[in-house]
């Protein structure tokens, strides 16, 4: 059964550092290109950051670039998204996915619900 957990979601002040975690199993990761989305209140979901196999070439949204780094260790089956200088617009639930069907990261709006999804975790930036 696939199964993706997302971890270190939490509250942060601007300025501030979180790195999220997920975490697989039921598959193998170093077959996919793998990705973090997120959902703020209110928006539909977007595309944060994409990262492909085997050559972890990665690709960030506009928002993210600069501050947000995606790395992957297939070894543990895991990929994290280190987010730095946070703002308060990163408020937002965060989604890490695996790309079902491409090893290269295909554009954000072409993720769907045939690819795996995890469950979510909350990031509050506020002070």
């Amino acid at each position: 059964q696939v199964q993706l957990v997302e971890s270190g979601g939490g509250l942060v002040q601007p300025g501030g550092s979180l790195r999220l975690s997920c975490t697989a199993s039921g598959f193998s990761s170093d077959y996919y290109a793998l990705g973090w989305f997120r959902q703020a209140p209110g928006e539909a979901r977007e595309g944060v950051a994409c990262i492909s196999s085997p050559d972890s070439r990665t690709t960030y949204a506009a928002s993210a670039m600069g501050r947000f780094t995606i790395s992957r260790d297939d070894a543990k089956n895991m990929w994290y998204l280190q987010m730095d200088s946070l703002k308060p617009e990163d408020t937002a639930v965060y989604f890490c996915a695996a790309e079902h069907l491409y090893r290269q990261c295909a554009p954000f709006h072409t993720w769907d619900d045939n690819d795996h999804w995890g469950q979510g975790a909350q990031v509050t930036v506020s002070s």
